[in-house]
């Protein structure tokens, strides 16, 4: 029945660098050929931007760039509509880490949340003041009754499941309990997370370190999530981590994941 429905896949990927990985991402667009994929650290201004590249295997880009930190982008089939480039609530942030736009009825949210590490540290406050800026313009799109779709580098693990060894990070600002009840605050404003929505993902990973042969040994970690509002949660057709793309020669640390969704 659904091979007749209109779908369209939506994925996040945190790069690590779109220029040093190029090859990689232009590789996995035409195998993999998502309608949207929400970018984080793309660590590159406009002027040094690969449009021409992306243009040439099929795909738009909107960037909010920045010069060897951060930077986000949305990549799509068809132009999406530029809404935001500045998370609300702090004008004094100049970090590139927020995108917003509209496609085809959808309220597109990208995110690189901040590490926060070490902690404790005013790396760490930052962090926390930067997810309570999140919770409250979530809550605004979310009042609204948008089909709200959030996605990034959350650069948390919701739960202990989500890290290969709970234990050795426990000092980690990924998983303090601040960082968790912010998340799960955002949770309770109707929001689901796509991947949790199957019953088989406990061990999936979608980041692992370059040190340590942590992708080869499988200590990952789950730190990239996408967000849905009751409605598009009601038309998610499909969901998954594109694994493969983390075992490629000069490939980023993290890998795409990706939500299904009828249109």
């Amino acid at each position: 029945m659904t091979e007749n429905i209109a779908k369209a896949r939506i994925a996040t990927f945190n790069v690590n660098s779109i220029r040093a990985r190029l090859d990689n991402l232009t590789d996995w667009l035409t195998a993999s050929q998502p309608d949207i994929v929400l970018l984080q650290e793309v660590k590159a201004t406009l002027d040094v931007f690969p449009f021409e590249a992306l243009n040439k295997v099929g795909y738009h880009a909107e960037v909010v760039g920045q010069k060897s930190y951060n930077g986000v982008a949305i990549l799509s089939r068809e132009p999406v509509e530029l809404l935001s480039d500045r998370l609300p609530g702090d004008e004094t942030d100049a970090q590139a880490r927020w995108i917003e736009a509209r496609w085809r009825g959808i309220h597109l949210c990208g995110l690189y949340l901040p590490n926060g590490n070490p902690f404790p540290s005013a790396k760490f406050d930052h962090k926390l003041d930067w997810m309570r800026r999140l919770y409250a313009h979530l809550a605004d799109l979310m009042a609204r009754e948008l089909p709200l779709l959030a996605a990034g580098d959350f650069n948390l693990c919701p739960e202990d499941e989500d890290a290969w060894d709970a234990q050795a990070i426990a000092q980690d600002a990924l998983v303090q309990p601040e960082v968790r009840d912010l998340y799960y605050a955002m949770l309770n404003l109707g929001l689901t997370n796509a991947l949790r929505s199957r019953r088989d993902a406990a061990g999936l990973y979608s980041y692992w370190d370059y040190q340590g042969a942590a992708f080869d040994k499988d200590q990952g970690l789950l730190i990239d999530h996408i967000l849905l509002s009751p409605e598009l949660a009601d038309r998610q057709l499909g969901v998954g981590i594109d694994r493969s793309v983390r075992a490629q020669p000069k490939a980023s640390d993290h890998t795409p994941v990706w939500v299904e969704l009828s249109l």
